[in-house]
């Protein structure tokens, strides 16, 4: 396979078709190599429109949706993310190549030691990887841009908390097959600003928040 040319038609007939024209995203794209953080045995699948499967039953999102999700959330040098879902690794080394600190939360132990290990042999030396379940939220510390991985039935409250002034929020809500990816932005105190960007479905979060069942 001729990586650089599967590289090249990836960015020109998915991502960039898929309303992903912010040219800075575009060609982070070609300098992370994505097929450095998907599993071996997928590695000839890396640059295909689709999701990968992870270990442990999880998946790496299709590369259109984490190239749209870079550009939604406007990342500056030296802001900090909270990403919930470290997966394979790859949306958190995109991440941190436009951010700050990025502080990834990943559930499974050996999923998060296998990105950390990934992160770090490629010099992001500014990525904190910690384990723990973070569908609820992830200590008090505020951001300047949240992005969970997985979706959520509904999105708790928690998390729109945790952002700093002018911060942004990605999640994927609803619950299969109605999923809407949203952009949550701080406007004001106690102000926010929701937009719908796509329909998608994606697995949950585990141990994502549910709405409340009426029971007749």
């Amino acid at each position: 396979m001729d990586v650089e040319q599967a590289r090249f038609n990836m960015v020109e007939q998915q991502i960039r078709p898929w309303e992903v024209l912010d040219q800075g995203v575009l060609d982070l794209l070609f300098n992370v190599r994505r097929e450095d953080y998907v599993p071996s045995q997928y590695r000839a699948l890396a640059f295909a429109d689709l999701e990968l499967p992870l270990p442990n039953g999880d998946r790496m999102w299709a590369p259109k949706v984490e190239a749209r999700v870079v550009q939604a959330l406007r990342l500056r040098a030296g802001e900090s993310v909270l990403e919930i879902g470290t997966g394979s690794g790859y949306l958190t080394a995109l991440l941190a190549s436009r951010a700050g600190e990025v502080t990834s939360v990943e559930i499974d132990p050996a999923l998060s030691a296998s990105a950390a290990a990934k992160l770090s042999r490629h010099g992001f030396a500014h990525v904190r990887c910690e384990v723990g379940d973070g569908a609820r939220g992830w200590g008090h510390d505020l951001y300047d841009a949240i992005v969970l991985t997985g979706s959520t039935p509904i999105l708790p409250e928690q998390f729109p908390a945790q952002l700093r002034p002018n911060g942004r929020l990605f999640a994927i809500v609803g619950e299969a097959p109605a999923m809407t990816a949203r952009l949550v932005e701080w406007t004001a105190p106690g102000s926010r600003v929701t937009t719908d960007l796509f329909e998608t479905v994606v697995l949950p979060l585990r141990n994502a928040a549910t709405p409340s069942r009426f029971m007749f």
